[in-house]
């Protein structure tokens, strides 16, 4: 079985240089201490990006869920986004990186002068943190993603905002854990909101087609994903009829064709949902990932790094 997250592996990962507060070291190397309030606490945030055709695909809004999730913890990561991006080129020249790369940016509230959760025990200096590895993803067992509807919920805003990229993943991975203890051979978790409509995977966000038209959950309830924005800003444009709304497992049981996006993956069809068989190349998944794949080229045209 095989995730959305899953990756090749690649011999060139082995000796990569890590970015760790300013340094770059190697990746046997790259540690932080047990007293950091990300390791003991989940206390920071995070961003995914990835390198394509030498470029950062879609940066500006990619920093800007950045600073959203920094002003909400009440992080100072103690630099500009000038000053990040060029610390994220000197990643991926230490590296020779050019395309084909995931680069994962980690920003936690540092050390502690005690473990505890209050954040005016912090010393003063955020920890940050830059992976940028060669990942590309396997092809997948039947062409898709093979989704379980769970109990675990997504969170309300007001109780655990899924907006937020934390670095608890705790529920998320409960899902997954349930969707793989129902089905061995389930690759992601399908949650519902705590209303009972269909929301998001574990991982990734989720969309389904029905009568043509591409239709998703609100985004109350589920991650505030740079690729689903994109899928729907090409709907908008063209691609295909869009509608976001809350509705039960049953009206997604019935759908025509799923799939779901992520920085890793793209977009990513699904070939089944508690058993129930889709097909992995229907029209309206494969025009979506045409405009996507066309999307990705025109940004990295149009903001090379280089």
């Amino acid at each position: 079985m095989a995730g959305s997250q899953d990756f090749a592996a690649d011999p060139r990962n082995a000796d990569l240089r890590i970015y760790v507060n300013g340094d770059l070291v190697p990746r046997a190397e790259a540690r932080v201490s047990i007293f950091d309030a990300g390791f003991v606490l989940g206390d920071g945030v995070w961003e995914g990006l990835r390198l394509h055709k030498g470029a950062l695909l879609f940066l500006e809004t990619h920093l800007d869920r950045l600073w959203w999730g920094l002003d909400k913890i009440k992080l100072d990561i103690g630099m500009t986004r000038e000053a990040l991006t060029a610390e994220i080129r000197r990643t991926l020249a230490a590296n020779g990186m050019e395309h084909g790369a995931h680069l994962r940016l980690m920003v936690t509230r540092g050390l502690k002068a005690s473990i505890n959760q209050d954040p005016r025990n912090a010393l003063g200096r955020a920890t940050l943190a830059i992976t940028a590895e060669y990942k590309t993803s396997p092809p997948l067992p039947g062409g898709g993603l093979a989704l379980r509807s769970v109990t675990t919920r997504t969170s309300r805003p007001d109780t655990f905002d899924m907006r937020l990229n934390s670095h608890s993943r705790l529920n998320l991975i409960r899902a997954l854990l349930e969707a793989i203890d129902l089905d061995p051979e389930a690759d992601e978790a399908l949650m519902l909101d705590p209303h009972g409509a269909v929301a998001s995977c574990n991982a990734t966000n989720f969309f389904w087609v029905r009568g043509g038209r591409v239709e998703t959950s609100t985004e109350s309830y589920c991650f505030n994903g740079i690729t689903r924005a994109n899928v729907i800003a090409a709907c908008k444009a063209g691609a295909a009829q869009v509608l976001e709304a809350g509705v039960p497992l049953s009206r997604v049981l019935d759908a025509d064709e799923a799939f779901v996006t992520g920085t890793m993956g793209g977009i990513t069809p699904v070939r089944s949902i508690d058993g129930r068989a889709f097909p992995v190349d229907g029209p309206v998944t494969a025009r979506i990932a045409a405009a996507y794949a066309a999307m990705k080229d025109a940004d990295a045209e149009a903001n090379p790094l280089w």
